[in-house]
């Protein structure tokens, strides 16, 4: 009898393994179109490798960039022009900072056996930021240190130097911020 119940017992889990191992390879619609759309790739690829370059210019223009801001007390002189086409000027310590950027995650991945979940953190001021205020910049006045901000949008623009512009458009520009361009030649 015993020997009759563990042949039973082993068929049973045999089974079931066997049912397991059966509805994992069957493939699900997305399953299947992503299989499909990684075999025209890798086709692709083959047909046409990417090329290769001697050269980068991108790599030049970004490494111009850190050399350009990565420089302490380098200043940042911002146009903005309205709907009307008017320009106007404000000059920074540094950088705007886009308000969306953090110091610290703004999200924590965490998993259990119920599966992943991807959780809001708060930022450095306790509290949680929904990520939106990507078009708001902030930063703070050459000379008087005071805390500026400013969005752009719809009829708004802003254009970004390390350098006052003497261009007609950029040189008859309305001081907007506590320095002129004046105050830091």
């Amino acid at each position: 009898m015993k020997k009759f119940a563990r042949m039973a017992l082993a068929t049973a889990v045999a089974l079931v393994v066997g049912l397991a191992v059966t509805s994992c390879t069957d493939d699900s619609s997305q399953d299947k179109e992503n299989k499909a759309k990684q075999a025209n790739y890798d086709h692709l690829v083959a047909q046409q490798p990417a090329g290769r370059m001697e050269y980068s210019p991108t790599r030049e223009s970004i490494n111009q960039w850190i050399k350009t801001w990565g420089q302490r007390g380098k200043l940042s002189y911002v146009y903005i022009q309205n709907a009307k086409g008017e320009y106007g000027y404000f000059i920074m310590k540094g950088l705007p900072v886009p308000r969306c950027k953090m110091l610290t995650p703004t999200e924590k991945v965490e998993s259990s056996s119920n599966g992943i979940a991807v959780l809001a953190q708060p930022g450095m001021d306790g509290t949680y930021s929904s990520g939106s205020t990507c078009n708001a910049y902030y930063g703070f006045d050459a000379t008087t240190g005071a805390y500026m901000e400013f969005t752009v949008g719809t009829n708004q623009s802003f254009f970004l130097f390390d350098k006052p512009m003497t261009m007609p458009e950029y040189a008859s520009a309305k001081q907007l911020g506590p320095t002129s361009v004046k105050d830091v030649d």
